[in-house]
């Protein structure tokens, strides 16, 4: 009788039927040099039923998995919190960190307001690092709460104008989005923040109009976009009255920052914050592919700058580079831009100026009478006005006006009386340049931690 024979019997048989029993006669009829019936167990009546196999389902071979009693009885709530399941102090604002500090025990009235400062203007990455909050506090706190930026994936710098292109990740595997800085003035730039994971609005011209829209980022994930290079180029901890390097804000990344205005509204707000990062209402930009009813939203902050995603100025060519248009078309989008710009009269004058974008695209929007018609449209509102040279991406449809035609039209706009500016391209070769983001990830180009 085989091994298996005899095991397969014994399981069949009656409770009081033992394995010895059945080896024996086994071994009478054939030898069996096999050892396991050496050490065989006995089961009897009175024996425990056997603990039923777990396999490990990350595992093709179905390999049993080893069961630790000890696990089966532990508390849930007694299990450590693990870091990813603990809420980021980043991104949530004042008063929403007052009402958290509630369940903290030896937390004080003033307490929230530490924090704050240490955050935002100590720019400290760990709670351990708040130096004058009780320890037993910052031992509650870290149970529950995290400080984080979001993680560097790939960091990648232009040779040619130093523009630096990240692509920052989030707890979310799936969320990275690319932000980029562009020096402007020796070290001092401009940080260009993402809004979106990817994008809905499908502009024809636009990389990022090709990546499906995953997701809204959450504030803390808009903030830390500005944090991580703040700390890397030396902003953190704030300098009374000290020059930024990071010095100017646009939300002119991925995704259409209307359709996450909640978190991107508190996002500013943590960013202006007089008592943390502080920076400048008129150094923030928000820029939109044309969601009017955004403006007025816009426009309750007091002071940020508005920039609108133009590119044609008539219907029929705009629903095709801008399909939003065919929701908002251009006499709506103007309306809502005479309006804005008359709430905003009691601002200061860069406020109350709309930046309209223009990208130049060869044959398709680049002719004398679409400069002569974008003149004429701008005419009643404070505008000034930005032309953008295309700058390419792999299966773009479109080539750049030459550089020569776009100064052309420049010159004609500024005849009819709109100030014009040429923004030729920064971060080209890194694939930064205005229109090219799209989140994109390659192993071999991950950043070194």
């Amino acid at each position: 009788m085989s091994t298996f024979s005899i095991w397969k019997q014994w399981a069949r048989s009656p409770p009081h039927v033992t394995l010895q029993s059945l080896s024996r006669k086994a071994l009478q009829r054939t030898p069996c040099r096999n050892s396991i019936l050496e050490l065989a167990f006995v089961r009897t009546a009175t024996t425990s039923p056997r603990r039923p196999r777990t396999f490990d389902s990350t595992s093709h071979r179905n390999k049993p998995a080893v069961v630790e009693p000890l696990l089966d009885l532990m508390d849930p709530a007694a299990a450590p919190t693990r870091e990813w399941d603990k809420k980021n102090l980043i991104g949530i604002s004042l008063q929403q960190l007052k009402d958290e500090l509630k369940t903290i025990t030896g937390a004080k009235s003033y307490t929230a307001s530490q924090i704050w400062r240490f955050l935002y203007q100590r720019g400290v990455s760990s709670i351990d690092e708040m130096l004058n909050i009780p320890k037993d506090v910052k031992d509650q706190m870290n149970e529950k709460y995290t400080i984080d930026y979001g993680r560097v994936v790939s960091d990648h710098v232009s040779p040619v104008d130093g523009t630096r292109k990240l692509l920052v990740g989030f707890q979310d595997p799936k969320a990275m989005v690319e932000s980029v800085f562009i020096p402007m003035n020796g070290s001092r730039g401009t940080q260009c923040i993402s809004s979106q994971v990817g994008c809905s609005l499908a502009c024809t011209f636009c990389h990022t109009g090709t990546q499906k829209l995953l997701r809204n980022l959450t504030a803390g994930e808009i903030v830390g976009q500005y944090m991580i290079p703040a700390r890397d180029y030396g902003d953190l901890p704030l300098v009374v009255n000290g020059q930024r390097n990071v010095n100017n804000i646009v939300f002119m990344g991925q995704g259409e920052p209307f359709y996450n205005w909640r978190n991107v509204k508190q996002a500013i707000e943590i960013l202006t914050d007089k008592d943390g990062i502080g920076m400048p209402k008129s150094k923030i930009t928000v820029s939109t592919s044309g969601v009017a009813p955004g403006l007025a939203k816009l426009a309750e902050l007091g002071g940020i700058g508005l920039a609108i995603s133009l590119h044609a100025t008539n219907n029929r060519l705009r629903d095709e580079i801008v399909p939003i248009n065919k929701t908002f078309p251009i006499h709506v989008l103007m309306k809502a831009c005479e309006d804005y710009a008359r709430a905003m009269q009691g601002c200061n004058r860069d406020s109350q100026r709309i930046t309209f974008e223009y990208v130049m695209l060869k044959d398709v929007n680049d002719s004398f009478q679409e400069a002569r018609a974008l003149a004429d449209l701008l005419k009643d509102i404070p505008s000034h006005v930005n032309l953008i040279p295309f700058n390419p991406w792999p299966g773009s449809q479109y080539v750049s006006s030459p550089r020569d035609h776009i100064v052309g039209f420049q010159r004609a706009v500024e005849a009819l009386g709109v100030p014009v500016t040429i923004r030729w391209p920064r971060g080209l070769d890194v694939m930064g340049a205005c229109g090219q983001l799209r989140t994109s990830y390659d192993k071999q180009d991950r950043a070194t931690p």
